[in-house]
């Protein structure tokens, strides 16, 4: 893309010299004026022939022979570049590029996700489930055509590098998931975008368990290692079925609802705060049952008493049934 640019820029560069010279040059060789001297640049770099505003010297012909020359090669070399590029689909590409840039700059508080792998994807399904904004920084031609397709926007690059970061908009970003195959890689993101962001939360994948303190030393919030969750889950299944069964039925998500959701307190009324969970009333507002409250310093709390005070930066969780969550996002 950037050469595609140094490229344009290069050949209206070369336009714009032509023309400046050849009415600069009239101007000295033929005393124009400047409107005189700017009309016979363009006839005659144009080629248009409408003849003369004057007859000609001999040195003027020399200079006006020079000029035709010179812009017969300039507005060769501007057709076949731009030929090339029409051609080659990198014109579109460009143009597309400057259109995503444009997209994500206008985003504030999105979720960068790195990799458009298998857990990628399923980062990106939840996210698209529950409405929020976000950017996939993927460097496989064949998925970013995929992605465009699905019309998700998208960065191709490296993800481990900082400009492909700063593309996706990492200054403003809220989150970050790493996704990447490889631990080292996701270990280069999380370096990299920790120190862009100190605020980001970043949540990375790891596929070893010795990547697991690196990750969380280098910055990471969270460090997720799908294959030991995978067969935890598998035991489980064995040892308590039941149990496992319903708290999937709990977090598989239908077409555009899940059965668990999260409250911030900062985000209700204002008149919730410093009232109780009582107060709050959803049971009999929507039919949703609040399980959990994370208080300020992080610390859960499974079943909350109803008296439990909702004060500022706590969280709540809530269980209810797809349209009992449907009702909860209507109402908050």
């Amino acid at each position: 893309m950037m050469m595609l640019g140094s490229k344009i820029y290069k050949i209206i560069g070369l336009v714009v010299s032509i023309i400046t010279v050849g009415t600069i040059g009239y101007m000295w060789l033929s005393n124009y004026s400047f409107v005189d001297a700017l009309y016979m640049t363009v006839i005659t770099v144009t080629t248009v022939g409408f003849g003369e505003v004057k007859p000609f010297t001999p040195e003027e012909k020399i200079f006006t022979i020079f000029l035709i020359l010179t812009s017969i090669t300039v507005f060769g070399y501007a057709v076949s570049a731009f030929s090339e590029f029409l051609v080659s689909g990198k014109l579109f590409d460009h143009f597309k590029h400057k259109r995503v840039e444009k997209q994500i700059n206008k985003l504030v508080g999105h979720t960068i996700v790195c990799g458009y792998g298998r857990n990628g994807k399923q980062a990106i399904s939840k996210l698209k489930n529950y409405g929020k904004q976000y950017v996939v920084i993927e460097k496989s031609k064949v998925l970013i055509e995929k992605l465009d397709l699905e019309g998700v926007l998208n960065v191709e690059g490296d993800s481990t590098t900082d400009e492909f970061l700063l593309k996706a908009g990492i200054l403003k970003a809220s989150n970050l998931i790493t996704a990447l195959p490889s631990d080292a890689d996701n270990l280069f993101v999380v370096l990299s975008a920790r120190q862009l962001n100190k605020g980001c939360k970043i949540i990375s994948r790891a596929s070893k368990e010795t990547s697991y303190s690196k990750l969380k030393i280098a910055g990471a919030d969270n460090v997720i290692m799908p294959d030991k969750l995978g067969g935890d889950h598998m035991a489980s299944l064995v040892v308590t079925p039941d149990v496992i069964e319903f708290v999937d039925r709990l977090t598989i998500e239908g077409e555009t609802t899940a059965n668990l959701e999260e409250i911030d307190v900062d985000e209700l009324p204002k008149i919730y705060l410093g009232k109780t969970i009582l107060d709050l009333d959803l049971r009999r507002k929507t039919g949703c049952t609040v399980i959990g409250l994370r208080n300020p310093d992080k610390d859960y709390i499974i079943n909350p008493e109803a008296d439990s005070i909702l004060i500022k930066g706590s969280h709540l969780i809530v269980l209810g049934r797809p349209e009992q969550i449907i009702k909860l996002r209507e109402l908050f």
